[in-house]
């Protein structure tokens, strides 16, 4: 018989990699690069000559191995993509709650 075990929402906590949270904004900043190069109909050539990286780095990112990659850079990314990337402070919590990515 096969044991299934339920996850969290972080895989990457499942797994016990180091930095969790660090790790699943970029899985989600990589997963909407992804998604609007793929809408655009862009070889992942001409993606990385847009975005400014080699096309064997923007493979590597869009396949989750995004280590070596600042979520600054994968925003700057997003906003060559055309997107409006704002970062939000919001008001001081009593409890501290990891960062997110939302996409509006």
């Amino acid at each position: 018989m096969i044991h299934i075990e339920t996850g969290s929402s972080n895989v990457y906590a499942d797994i016990g990699t180091p930095k969790t949270n660090d790790m699943l904004i970029k899985a989600r900043l990589a997963a909407r690069i992804g998604q609007d190069i793929q809408s655009r109909g862009l070889t992942q050539s001409q993606a990385a000559a847009l975005l400014g990286v080699s096309q064997p780095k923007l493979s590597s990112m869009l396949r989750g191995q995004f280590r070596g990659i600042s979520e600054s850079k994968m925003l700057d990314c997003l906003a060559m993509l055309g997107h409006r990337v704002q970062i939000v402070i919001s008001e001081q919590m009593i409890k501290p709650i990891p960062v997110e990515v939302v996409f509006a």
